[in-house]
């Protein structure tokens, strides 16, 4: 049995998968570009506020009663914090605190929205916001961003909710940022209906995750007067091969428009950015905000508004630090009360909550109407499995037509010439796939060895796959049944992994800055191994005479070959081992834990069950077997077919 495969090169070709994507980018920034005449950005700004709500794939909900509800109340020094939670969709709602201060009002209103801190909203960068805001005479609404806070997976236990968690939200057609659109809209529902806050004089502001709502509420909801943005305004460009979260990735946005589209959609309402010269982020840095800022600023220029959009570099690392409060409470006294010049407003002395005084619920017990992610991405996958129709011949052809559409994957690859690189040992020979468009394809093959073999006789080819490339496939079963049977076996490194796999600087799951750079470009990276997998079949065929070739995975590499043969007319027998035969949440769902992911971010698809589950798939292939079978967050499933 072979220990080890072959590699193809003398060393790892990972930078040609980077600069594919940020070429693209490069290139989708030159194309949108900014109308500054005031006429033709206001044909542009409904166009684009439609595609942004189609790829958030979400609504407003109108008419929808808030159901406010105060469950407890600490006075402090001049104003008052309320443990609050409102509806914002059905069955559906937000936990947040108000800070209010003393006396009848009205006051301006100011919805604050957190980052990627563990507490949500209880965190000390949000409460400093919050108390401060009250401090000067400011209503503040801060909000737990779903998942986060006290919308965990379980309630008294802080958990990030991007990475695997947020992505899961994708595969019932959702995503985060969307729902984090509409919380955050409800929010300044709650704002404008209080009594004591004046509905024109509307504010927003946050920091990282919650600098990016903030941009994106500003951009979608015209009530919001005035808004401040802090270390999290750079361009999407920049966001290709970055680090960023899932709650900041808009499926295909970067098909239709750049970063300084959405801070244009604020115009003629104010905005100022803040940026900090310590930033980590790429695209956070002060030079990608600038440049969004100059292209934006072409329409608050055309609409004679170039005052309202203005920017400050603070020698600061990421966050939100106490000049920045300053700068924020500046622009609000200008923009909300009509006082001042904009310049930063020194900070009144305050201090912090206890996060159990701030809580909405005691731990353990909140409302079954504040949902986690895992909760409500288990109950809607549910829902769609059921609606879920059997599909007849004649639905065949459509259906293929959607799950390409779903995965993304474009045009077909063609093959410009394969490469022979000699005998790798072990009866291995070392290929390259070159494609027209420069993409090079690792592949070994091992020619068939059965007796019954002969130049003359039918050929057949297992065609196999590993998630992280080929050398996690020599201890599966899949691999050891393949090489065993005497048949041909073709080894492939799919897109982004193997000998060529990309430095990916994310913490978290497998391939998360990887497969979120390929949204943003509309594609998949699931679509992308797809497209390997069907030019590699060709391949086998054309060159190597194989009449039959058994497609093989594991673990996502087997969701990949079972697409390839779902989306092909003449269908291949597929195995997959370790592959997840549902997407639908079991229990929790995936762990929130990085380190403890079973599957990485190539799992999950818009709208994969909403096209049908992994079944449907199953259904379109044909001959599939299933090795190991999981549930989707990596347990196994107890049978070796699909249920």
């Amino acid at each position: 049995m072979t220990k080890r495969l072959p590699n193809v090169w003398n060393e790892k070709s990972s930078g040609y998968v980077d600069s594919v994507l940020k070429n693209e980018a490069a290139r989708y920034f030159r194309i949108h570009q900014l109308p500054s005449d005031p006429l033709e950005w206001s044909v542009l700004k409904p166009l684009l506020r439609e595609k942004i709500w189609q790829s958030l794939r979400t609504r407003p909900v109108r008419g929808l009663d808030l159901e406010h509800r105060e469950t407890g109340s600490t006075a402090m020094d001049g104003y008052s914090v309320k443990n609050i939670y409102y509806q914002s969709r059905k069955c559906f709602s937000v936990t947040g605190n108000l800070y209010v201060p003393d006396g009848k009002g009205p006051f301006p209103g100011v919805l604050c929205m957190h980052g990627h801190w563990a507490q949500g909203r209880l965190a000390e960068e949000i409460q400093c916001c919050g108390h401060t805001l009250a401090k000067n005479g400011y209503v503040c609404l801060t909000v737990d961003a779903f998942g986060a806070g006290e919308r965990a997976t379980t309630h008294g236990k802080y958990e990030y909710h991007g990475e695997m968690l947020g992505a899961s939200l994708f595969n019932i057609g959702e995503t985060l940022m969307g729902i984090q659109l509409i919380d955050n809209m409800r929010g300044v529902d709650l704002l404008c209906s209080l009594d004591y806050v004046s509905s024109d004089k509307i504010g927003a502001t946050g920091a990282s995750g919650g600098g990016n709502q903030t941009m994106w509420l500003a951009a979608m909801d015209d009530r919001v007067a005035a808004s401040v943005p802090v270390a999290s305004v750079g361009t999407f460009e920049a966001y290709i091969g970055g680090s960023n979260c899932v709650c900041e990735t808009l499926p295909g946005g970067l098909t239709f428009m750049e970063e300084s589209a959405v801070l244009a959609l604020a115009a003629p309402n104010a905005m100022k950015i803040c940026s900090c010269l310590g930033e980590i982020y790429g695209a956070f840095f002060p030079k990608e905000m600038m440049r969004s800022v100059a292209e934006a600023r072409r329409v608050f220029q055309g609409l004679g508004v170039d005052a309202n959009l203005s920017y400050q570099v603070f020698n600061q690392p990421h966050g939100y630090w106490p000049e920045m409060r300053e700068a924020m409470l500046g622009w609000f006294d200008l923009h909300l009360r009509g006082s001042g010049h904009g310049a930063p407003k020194a900070e009144t002395p305050f201090e912090c909550l206890p996060e159990m005084d701030l809580m909405v619920f005691p731990e353990g017990g909140r409302d079954p109407k504040v949902v986690s992610i895992a909760e409500y991405c288990r109950k809607r996958g549910a829902e769609l499995l059921a609606s879920t129709d059997e599909v007849g011949l004649s639905d065949e052809k459509q259906k293929r037509v959607e799950l390409a559409a779903i995965l993304g994957a474009g045009e077909a690859l063609e093959r410009k010439t394969l490469h022979r690189y000699g005998s790798g040992g072990g009866g291995w020979t070392r290929f390259a796939l070159e494609t027209q468009c420069g993409r090079m394809i690792p592949l070994i093959v091992c020619e068939p060895s059965g007796p019954s073999e002969t130049s003359s006789s039918p050929k057949s080819y297992s065609l196999l796959a590993g998630t992280t490339g080929k050398h996690d496939l020599v201890g599966t079963q899949v691999f050891q049944e393949a090489v065993a049977s005497g048949d041909g076996v073709a080894v492939i490194d799919l897109w982004g992994t193997g000998e060529t796999e990309r430095f990916d600087d994310s913490c978290g799951s497998a391939y998360h800055n990887l497969s979120r750079s390929c949204l943003w470009l509309g594609r998949t990276l699931m679509g992308e191994w797809v497209r390997d997998l069907a030019l590699a079949t060709a391949v086998l065929k054309d060159e190597f005479g194989a009449k039959k070739v058994t497609l093989g995975g594991h673990k996502e590499a087997g969701m990949a070959a079972l697409f390839q043969s779902a989306l092909s007319e003449e269908s291949h027998p597929v195995i997959l081992e370790d592959s997840p035969h549902s997407l639908v949440f079991r229990n929790q769902g995936p762990p929130s834990a990085p380190r403890e992911h079973f599957y990485s971010m190539a799992l999950h698809l818009p709208d994969l069950l909403n096209w049908g589950d992994v079944t449907r798939a199953v259904s379109l292939a044909g001959e599939v077997r299933f090795i190991n079978p999981r549930w989707s967050d990596g347990e196994p499933a107890g049978s070796h077919s699909v249920p």
